[in-house]
Parts: C-alpha cells; sequence; structure tokens
C-alpha cells in the first residue's frame, strides 16, 4: 500500500494511528514534531503526509506552507479543529483532505486511498 508520515504530538493517537494503519497494509514512519516531520518529509518522501495542526513547535498550518514550498507530497490534515475558520484556510494553502478527530484508522485508510486515486 502507501508509505505514509504521521506527524502527530498526542502519543496515543500517533500510536493508535500507526498501528491501525500498519495492519491495513501501509508502511508507517512518525515525527511528534513539525520540524522533525518536515525533515523526514523531505528526506524520506512519503507517498503522504498525515499532519496534525497543534503541535508543540509550530502549528501544522504553517508546516504546510513550508511542505509545499519544498514538496508536492499529498497532504491529510486530522486534527480536532472542526470550524470553517480552521478548515477552509488550510485546504486553500494545499491541503488535499481534512478529517476531524476523533476517527478510526479504517476511515483514515479510506482516506489515504481516495486523495492517492
Amino acid at each position: 500500500m502507501a508509505d505514509i508520515l504521521l506527524i502527530e504530538d498526542d502519543v496515543a493517537i500517533r500510536t493508535a494511528l500507526s498501528r491501525g494503519l500498519r495492519e491495513l497494509g501501509h508502511a508507517v514512519s512518525s515525527s511528534p514534531t513539525a520540524m522533525d516531520g518536515l525533515r523526514l518529509a523531505v528526506r524520506d518522501r512519503p507517498d503522504l503526509v498525515v499532519l496534525d495542526l497543534g503541535l508543540p513547535d509550530l502549528d501544522g498550518a504553517e508546516l504546510l506552507r513550508m511542505l509545499r514550498a519544498v514538496s508536492r507530497v499529498p497532504v491529510i490534515v486530522a486534527t480536532a479543529r472542526d470550524g470553517d475558520a480552521e478548515m477552509v484556510p488550510v485546504l486553500d494553502a494545499g491541503a488535499d483532505d481534512y478529517v476531524v478527530k476523533p476517527f478510526s484508522a479504517t476511515q483514515l485508510d479510506a482516506r489515504v486511498r481516495a486523495v492517492l486515486r
């Protein structure tokens, strides 16, 4: 399936999504911070990035803009932020999809397949 980079600071969410996506056949690497995630995205060139917006070192929306400056990798934003004021600017900045927590690994897998189609 896909090589996915998961950028998520919450250990429990990162662990659960990584495990679930691996069980569904994906290769998953992960990062708890924006800057490490950017480094991994540039170095490893994953098929897709799953990006949380609430990262400890930099807002995920800013990371998305930085990532778009150097890569066209598909990005699914996965966040608790559910308002149009957050969602629309992130989609306009280049996110390929936006999913609001909580969600299952199965739903994320379907979104990964749709974005990579």
